[in-house]
């Protein structure tokens, strides 16, 4: 009986905050084409791993762990550091704020898995607890301002438009007045750019729309601030590509993430793909009104 061969699997792990949306992003993957597993015991994850190498048929696994599985605590970080040593894996780390989170749990009426009675101590607990294994992820989602729809959709543009080996560069419109994107490696601030929104004809026209695109493209000074990024870009991103990061998340943000944000993402986006990068694109409050 011949020994079946070995062959190298693709692995994401999964984790994050209780009702930040790991089931939605495992999902995804799982339509993705991954084989996925959810609350795997920490102590069978390497000997699942080297079954899946035995598998021919499966070459990307998605393994979701959270607090519900209590040695995850303590037995994930070592875990981790063996497995580190001889295949690439990566590690998707969700969160979001403590009210989105409270309303969350208040919408579906689920107990916290720790247990607590008072749901934000659990919640603080939680984050807590986790720190160390937030320290060991390779990209951080805060999920506080998407609907799951935008999650999925984040995770499909970030990890299926790419080899493994890949880099890949995500770009976020957003507004100031909805919070940072905590996920962004880079911020850069276009509020002083001519706002569209005092506009009466473009008000009500988002920035994907060619009218305030060209608006804002008219400006002299976006065409200014457009080379200036570009040109900082152009030397920032091999180095982060040397240094092997996997993920470079940037950020741009106006008042209400309507207008001024996404039309500068999809500039830098036009830019980057001539460098033939793999890039991701979400424009978070489009639809939020401004």
């Amino acid at each position: 009986m011949k020994t079946p061969k070995h062959h190298q699997v693709y692995t994401i792990f999964l984790t994050g905050l209780s009702g930040s949306g790991i089931s939605i992003a495992l999902n995804a993957f799982q339509d993705g084409g991954f084989f996925c597993v959810d609350n795997l015991p920490t102590t069978l994850i390497e000997s699942f791993i080297d079954l899946c190498k035995k598998t021919p048929s499966i070459s990307k696994i998605a393994i979701g762990v959270d607090i519900r599985e209590r040695k995850f605590l303590t037995d994930f970080a070592d875990t981790i550091a063996t497995l580190r040593k001889s295949q690439k894996i990566e590690i998707i780390f969700l969160e979001a704020s403590e009210d989105v989170l409270v309303r969350r749990f208040k919408e579906t009426r689920r107990p916290h898995p720790l247990g607590y009675k008072d749901l934000k101590k659990a919640l603080r607990k939680e984050a807590q607890l986790l720190q160390p294994i937030r320290q060991l992820a390779d990209k951080i989602i805060d999920t506080t301002h998407l609907s799951p729809h935008q999650l999925r959709k984040l995770i499909t543009r970030s990890f299926f438009t790419r080899e493994p080996s890949g880099m890949t560069v995500g770009l976020i419109s957003f507004g100031y007045k909805y919070g940072i994107p905590l996920e962004a490696d880079l911020l850069f601030d276009v509020r002083f750019l001519p706002n569209p929104y005092f506009i009466k004809e473009l008000k009500a026209l988002p920035g994907t729309s060619a009218k305030v695109r060209r608006f804002v493209l008219s400006q002299k000074t976006v065409k200014e601030f457009l080379e200036k990024i570009s040109s900082l870009l152009e030397y920032l991103i091999p180095l982060y590509r040397q240094e092997g990061k996997s993920y470079l998340t940037i950020g741009v943000g106006c008042t209400g993430g309507r207008h001024r944000s996404p039309v500068i993402v999809e500039e830098i986006k036009k830019h980057l793909q001539k460098e033939k990068l793999n890039i991701s694109v979400v424009h978070r409050d489009l639809q939020n009104a401004s």
